[in-house]
């Protein structure tokens, strides 16, 4: 029986190996080292204390980003609508800091309060819409991602532009007290992190021990019985999206304060789409989303020092971590596999 619990324990690893297996092969093929281009990928995210930094850096809001999607995808809801929950983070956190000025000590409370209740908005408006419009959040999420892109540029472009003219680029840099503080020359901030750790430490408390928790996990198991039991879908839903916006906007908040200094196009970095792979690859498994999302960090990372080494491009990053994903779902659950299934179901 022990056997059987290390075995469900570490069933997230297996679709990592497999991928590395095939990404090996596939290297093979083409006539290039798996060693070698691992070790480039290494270097490029731990080569020196800056490259570790920047790993770090884009750890944060993909960790907080995960860390939202765990409350979701308990209450069985697919938000696909972090991207643009993120992007509104980072529209209010852009606002603050460009339309206030006062000390640090009270602009980066106000811009982190701001970017969680834009994208926990954000997130509602997705919710209200499956609840009392019957649309389902997939389709609604994806909308909303590109309203919040288009919104993204028209400020830009437009009324947040610098002041030499219009640009696509970005809008012009922030105040100084508006950037969290960071460590040395790298574009980690500490503090970004020690509030993502506590949110991840929230979550698990509330999931795992809060009467809140187990209403969403009744809703993700079975809509017809938590209504039966007294559980309000329509509350316990908009109330789980927000909470799941309010993180991914603090990662959007956390990426335009400190890994770029303004409000530029692009601002999520895709970082919403690959924190629900995250999940996926995690099997919603609470104390594996820390280290897989570092794990994606990591490749992401070093894959930029692998096409300058070996010329090989650096989406072999993505196709890596596309694969996991792909392997999560050709192997499946443990579970449902039967593999620790009893002997006696009823026992």
């Amino acid at each position: 029986m022990k056997s059987r619990q290390w075995i469900r324990w570490i069933w997230p690893i297996v679709p990592i190996l497999a991928a590395l297996l095939v990404t090996s092969l596939l290297l093979l093929l083409f006539g290039a080292s798996p060693v070698t281009s691992f070790d480039a990928m290494l270097q490029g995210a731990f080569g020196d204390t800056s490259k570790t930094l920047s790993v770090l850096a884009f750890w944060v809001p993909l960790l907080l980003s995960a860390t939202g999607l765990l409350v979701t995808f308990t209450a069985g809801l697919w938000n696909i609508g972090i991207e643009g929950q993120i992007i509104m983070g980072a529209i209010a956190a852009s606002w603050v800091a460009l339309k206030l000025d006062a000390p640090s000590a009270i602009l980066i409370p106000l811009e982190i309060l701001a970017a969680m209740a834009a994208g926990a908005l954000w997130a509602a408006l997705s919710a209200v819409l499956k609840t009392r419009g019957k649309v389902h959040e997939i389709f609604s999420g994806l909308a909303l991602n590109n309203l919040a892109i288009i919104l993204t540029n028209y400020l830009i472009s437009g009324p947040w532009q610098p002041p030499e003219g219009g640009s696509f680029r970005g809008t012009e840099p922030f105040q100084d007290a508006a950037l969290l503080p960071l460590l040395g020359e790298s574009r980690f901030s500490p503090l970004s992190l020690v509030i993502a750790l506590v949110a991840f430490g929230m979550v698990v408390v509330t999931l795992r021990g809060t009467l809140w928790g187990l209403k969403l996990k009744a809703l993700g198991k079975n809509l017809r019985s938590a209504f039966l039991l007294g559980v309000s879908s329509e509350r316990e839903m908009i109330l789980a999206m927000m909470f799941c916006g309010a993180l991914a906007g603090l990662g959007g908040a956390v990426r335009v304060l400190s890994w770029f200094d303004s409000l530029r196009q692009s601002i999520s970095g895709g970082i919403g789409f690959l924190a629900l792979l995250v999940v996926m690859l995690a099997n919603y498994r609470m104390f594996w989303i820390p280290p897989i999302s570092f794990f994606f960090s990591m490749v992401l990372n070093g894959a930029i020092t692998l096409q300058l080494r070996t010329q090989l491009h650096s989406s072999l990053g993505g196709i890596l971590t596309e694969m996991m994903v792909l392997f999560v779902v050709l192997f499946g659950d443990a579970t449902k596999l039967g593999i620790f299934r009893k002997k006696n179901d009823h026992e």
